[in-house]
């Protein structure tokens, strides 16, 4: 199948010829023509298969189509994601997709000056990438308003949920024009996940490429069972192996990952970090670089697990193992990216056994060992606490995973039954 055959229109199709671009992936190939058709989405995929596409396409098909612009202040599409890395990366794809349309794509995200990103919403935008605490910020200087938005799609919705964003979101949904579109895309189904989806979407159709939580099957994963005080040796001699490619390194936390990455250096590897306590500005500097290949070595906390969307990284190091096993499969999920191969190497010390017993629960498979014996895990032994590598928490405070989406539907929160967007032609999205 190609792109001619879900129906979108020609001019969008010729954009992504000149990008390349001739193929759908499997996720966009199940999601497209039901988004085509109005219906809701409930995504089911690993990142790095095509997500930005399967919801942006139909979305640029139809305000095309639509021919008219926005309102002052208006958003017509609005997309969420958890990260600035990710909001960038959707932004940034969008952008390519519209080239040489009347449609306006705008960025807001935290970390970067709130008075620009206020004058770009002025004239109103049609589609808006946002992460959910600069959104609020906006609103509450009356920057925008959403009252007239058609389309909302929540991506990477597990990680939403993981970084506390519920409340956010429950502020958001209740201010966008009733009837609406809603996709939301997701690498896990966790339990709360069929409840956020069970608020927000409407008789939505659920389409799914790999199964929840199970990693790329190109992904070429191993396990070395070292002490915590080695494994700063080990990562060393297992980097300078391939010294020429790319590689990230995912630590815990933000102090940790700093104090990492000026090891690196000093070991002489052309490296980098980005954390929570990095500015936007240094952490767009490092991942430039990285993507450049300036530098080789990216040391990251899971603010970054999503928002890295880089063919070339070869190999991804769990030097520590995340809290959350869902989180393991997005982190060695930037390699082995459009098809290629990569390595994942998770180095596991005696405290982390819990996590570990909980990754390959989740994945239900067996990591194999590379080196070391598999520690036993103690009498009593609990997982760590939590690091707070991430990034900012949404809306009115940070409530974590365990919170429920909200018992009943919220005010506005749902389409009308069986109603499309009032906008839209019979085949828009």
């Amino acid at each position: 199948m190609d792109f001619d055959m879900l129906g979108l229109a020609p001019r969008l199709i010729n954009v992504l010829k000149e990008q390349g671009i001739t193929d759908p992936t499997p996720i966009q190939t199940q999601a497209i023509p039901h988004a085509m058709n109005g219906r809701d989405v409930m995504g089911l995929a690993q990142t790095g298969t095509g997500k930005t596409a399967a919801f942006g396409l139909p979305m640029i098909h139809a305000l095309m189509k639509a021919g008219k612009k926005p309102n002052p202040k208006t958003v017509r599409g609005l997309i969420l994601a958890p990260t600035r890395e990710l909001a960038k990366q959707i932004a940034d794809n969008l952008t390519a997709y519209t080239k040489g349309s009347h449609l306006k794509v705008a960025l807001v995200v935290g970390g970067a000056g709130i008075v620009g990103q206020t004058k770009r919403l002025a004239g109103g935008v049609d589609l808006l990438v946002a992460t959910p605490g600069r959104l609020i910020d906006l609103l509450d200087r009356r920057a925008v308003r959403l009252d007239e938005t058609i389309y909302l799609v929540l991506d990477e919705a597990d990680q939403m949920l993981d970084m506390g964003f519920i409340h956010a979101l429950r502020r958001i949904a209740p201010l966008l024009a009733k009837d609406r579109q809603t996709m939301m895309f997701s690498a896990t189904m966790p339990k709360l996940m069929a409840e956020l989806a069970e608020t927000y979407l409407t008789d939505a159709v659920r389409v799914q490429v790999n199964p929840p939580g199970q990693a790329v099957k190109k992904i070429n994963q191993s396990v070395h069972f070292v002490a915590q005080a080695a494994k700063t040796d080990l990562l060393v001699e297992l980097l300078d192996k391939h010294r020429d490619e790319l590689a990230l390194v995912f630590g815990r936390t933000k102090h940790g990952c700093e104090k990492l990455y000026k090891v690196l250096e000093k070991k002489g590897f052309a490296a980098a970090s980005i954390h929570g306590n990095k500015s936007q500005g240094q952490r767009d500097r490092a991942l430039a670089a990285f993507k450049a290949g300036k530098v080789r070595v990216l040391v990251a906390t899971d603010v970054a697990a999503r928002g890295i969307d880089i063919p070339d990284v070869r190999h991804v190091y769990n030097y520590d193992l995340p809290n959350v096993a869902e989180n393991y499969v997005h982190r060695i999920g930037r390699t082995a990216r459009a098809g290629a191969d990569g390595a994942a190497v998770a180095l596991v010390a005696p405290d982390e056994m819990i996590e570990l017993q909980d990754i390959e629960k989740a994945m239900k498979e067996t990591i194999p060992i590379a080196s070391g014996r598999r520690w036993e895990i103690q009498p009593g032994q609990k997982k760590r606490p939590n690091g707070g590598g991430g990034g900012r928490r949404g809306g009115g405070g940070g409530q974590r995973a365990g919170g429920k989406p909200g018992g009943g539907k919220p005010a506005g929160g749902r389409r009308h039954s069986g109603g499309r967007p009032r906008s839209r032609g019979k085949s828009a999205a």
